[in-house]
Parts: structure tokens; sequence; C-alpha cells
């Protein structure tokens, strides 16, 4: 399945090392899908959003996944794609971005057709062939109808789409320069939140996570004596404080780390999607391996 990664070190500015492909041993490689891309996306201090991202469609694409990625934020976003609808090509390839904020997602929602119907002109903010992107379109829209209230667009946009949509999952997290959102639902994959202290349960020791599937790995330095709040698809360390989000439960970390919860969605989607209701190859990119 698609792996997101979400940091928070708000109001502060960390630098951060990202590989978003780390090589895993080669039995683990033989029963895995390789990836179909991969994005790391950051702010800049005038708050412009950078995305470095590119679809794995050949070797020179896989080598860069590979590469050591160093950033400076308040927040970022990293994912790594399994693809259930369009093709290899970097306008399908997540974070997108939108109104300058940043969106990636792990699920499949169907009925694409509807959804761009509700969208009206919100159509035209989609380059690419993605559900994630449309849905992130859905809630670009409600958050002007919401005054910029992000938070109340998430769960207006989860609100219709499981109401009137074909739905798998769609989990996912938003980034913009000094907040991060991010929601679980239904309970078919699993998110995870942390939220750390200054270095750490220990104190004093830098951040690294490392993915256990080998994809995600995340080190920074500069979080040895600031706290941040990690959301991620799995836990990355040994720290006692992760958290399983649960189902419906809508994550707000604000620009001074403060994180609440609140369950927004409290019933299952009115049209659930299973394995076996979907095509093979998106079948393929939502399965645990």
């Amino acid at each position: 399945m698609c792996r997101l990664f979400g940091l928070s070190a708000a109001p502060s500015r960390v630098r951060a090392t990202f590989w978003l492909l780390e090589a895993p041993d080669s039995l683990a490689q033989q029963s895995r899908r390789e990836p179909d891309g991969t994005g790391l996306g950051v702010f800049t201090e005038d708050g412009r959003p950078v995305v470095d991202k590119r679809p794995l469609a050949a070797y020179e694409d896989e080598r860069f996944a590979r590469e050591a990625k160093e950033q400076e934020s308040t927040t970022f976003l990293a994912h790594i794609r399994y693809a259930s609808t369009g093709g290899l090509e970097p306008r399908n390839t997540h974070p997108f971005e939108q109104h300058g904020r940043l969106f990636a997602h792990n699920g499949v929602i169907g009925d694409l057709e509807r959804l761009e119907g509700e969208l009206g002109r919100y159509r035209d903010l989609v380059a690419g062939d993605t559900d994630s992107e449309r849905f992130f379109a859905l809630i670009t829209k409600h958050a002007e109808a919401h005054d910029g209230d992000v938070g109340a667009a998430i769960t207006a946009a989860a609100r219709w789409v499981a109401d009137n949509l074909p739905v798998y999952a769609i989990n996912l997290v938003l980034t913009t320069p000094t907040e991060l959102w991010a929601l679980r639902y239904p309970d078919t994959h699993e998110l995870f939140v942390l939220e750390r202290a200054a270095g750490g349960p220990h104190g004093g020791r830098h951040l690294d996570h490392a993915s256990t599937a080998g994809r995600i790995r995340a080190r920074s330095g500069g979080l040895s004596d600031r706290p941040a709040v990690v959301v991620a698809s799995e836990r990355m360390d040994e720290d006692p404080g992760w958290r399983a989000l649960r189902p419906g439960e809508l994550l707000h970390v604000a620009d001074d780390l403060t994180a609440t919860l609140h369950t927004v969605l409290d019933a299952p989607p009115r049209h659930p999607l299973t394995l076996d209701q979907l095509g093979a190859r998106a079948a393929a990119s939502q399965s645990g391996t």
C-alpha cells in the first residue's frame, strides 16, 4: 500500500534528511511489489511549497528515489506511491499542491466521473488522472466555502465521498507551512501519530525514523532539542508514544504543535469497496506488501 509520512516541527524550521526508497533485504524484495513513485514536499522560509517527486518508471528514477534528500522546513510530507489509478507520470505522483497546500493520500475512491461533477470549476485544479488529486480538489473547494478552514473542508469533503461514492480508503495527510492534518477512514488501513518530546522519550536524541517495510527513512538532528508531531502509515521507531488514529478520526496539528483529535466520520462508507471489487492493479496497490 502507499506509505504516508508527515512531520511538523512548527513554529521551528528544522533540517531533515529523507531516504524515500531504502533497499529492503533480498527476501523481503522477493515478496514485495515495487513502488510506482516517490515524493517529498516542504515549504520555503516565505511559505512557498516545494515538491520533489518522480514516478519510478526507469532505473534513473529509482536511483533518484534512493538518494538522500536534505531539506529545511517547518512541515514535511513524504509519500511512496503504489499506483491504483493513473499512469507512471509526474502529474500522478504525490504530493499534490493546490492553493499553497500539499496533500498525499492512501486509498481508493470510485466513480471519478461523479466526483468530477461535484468539483465544478475546481476541476481545473486537476492535472492528472488520480482519484487522490480529485479528492484534494474537493477539499480545496470546501476550504473556500468555509473561509479557509481546512479541518472543516476535509470533514465536508470526506463526508460527501463517504455518502456518495464507492470507498476503499481515504487516509490522507495535508500540510501548510505551519499546520498539518491527517485523516484515517475507514478501518481499512492504519495511520499512526506520535507527539514526540524534544530529544525523544529519553531526551537528547535526534529523530531517526525508519519504515519496517524498508521504504521511508527520515533523520533530523535538529529534533534532538525540539519537539515534533509525526504521522505515518506505520510505527517508525520504538517510542511508546505512538498511537493509532481511530477510523473516522481527524488529527489537526496547530502552528504551536498543539495536537487535537476529533471523530468526523462515525459510520462506515455507504458504498464500501472490498479488495475483490477492485481491479487487479488497484487491489495490488492496497495490499500490505
